[in-house]
């Protein structure tokens, strides 16, 4: 039997410097509401006239910020270049522990983590430079928050079935990543040669 494909989606954000990162990270905990399947309380926080859901796990929240940290940076570094707007990818994936099958070059047995769902969250900074252009990108950031939270909530509401059983009792059964500007991430990157 074939595993079932992974479900990928793709989320367009628009932003000014200034609300980037808490942007950014408003919308990985919305994400990480609906996709962490561990018992959490449920917390709130406001943004750009919305309420959106707030994971309250230590761990979670820390590599939410690194990562935000990281696209911020990215971002900036662009626009050192004089580019008015500056666009950057980060990428969540969630994974299934499987266990290896022996095959003919396998050696061993063991587990393999194999990714089920995939996240790609465009990110578009703009950079008004008059007070004009500051009131019409607030209206394009709220519109933008808006539209990509119901794009999730509504996306997993619908899809359900690429999600693998659930078949351990470790406290989150499905690991996960978020990877910043992929494409740029090489093996120096994943090694820690060239981190951020």
């Amino acid at each position: 039997m074939e595993p079932p494909k992974r479900a990928e989606y793709v989320l367009d954000v628009f932003a000014d410097p200034t609300f980037v990162k808490d942007i950014v990270k408003a919308i990985l905990h919305t994400l990480f509401f609906h996709r962490y399947f561990t018992p959490i309380a449920p917390l709130t926080r406001d943004l750009l006239d919305l309420t959106l859901p707030l994971i309250d796990d230590v761990d979670l929240e820390t590599l939410i910020d690194q990562r935000a940290t990281v696209l911020v940076r990215a971002l900036d570094s662009a626009s050192e270049f004089g580019r008015q707007s500056g666009r950057a990818q980060l990428v969540v994936q969630f994974f299934e522990k499987r266990r290896k099958r022996g095959g003919y070059f396998s050696f061993g047995k063991g587990e393999e983590e194999v990714c089920w769902e995939m996240w790609v969250l465009d990110v578009t900074v703009a950079r008004p430079r008059t007070e004009m252009d500051r009131v019409k990108v607030r209206r394009a950031m709220e519109k933008s928050l808006h539209k990509t939270a119901l794009k999730i909530v509504n996306i997993v509401n619908k899809e359900k079935e690429h999600i693998p059983p659930i078949t351990t009792t470790d406290s989150n059964p499905f690991p996960y990543q978020i990877v910043v500007n992929p494409k740029t991430e090489g093996w120096g990157q994943r090694m820690g040669i060239f981190s951020n």
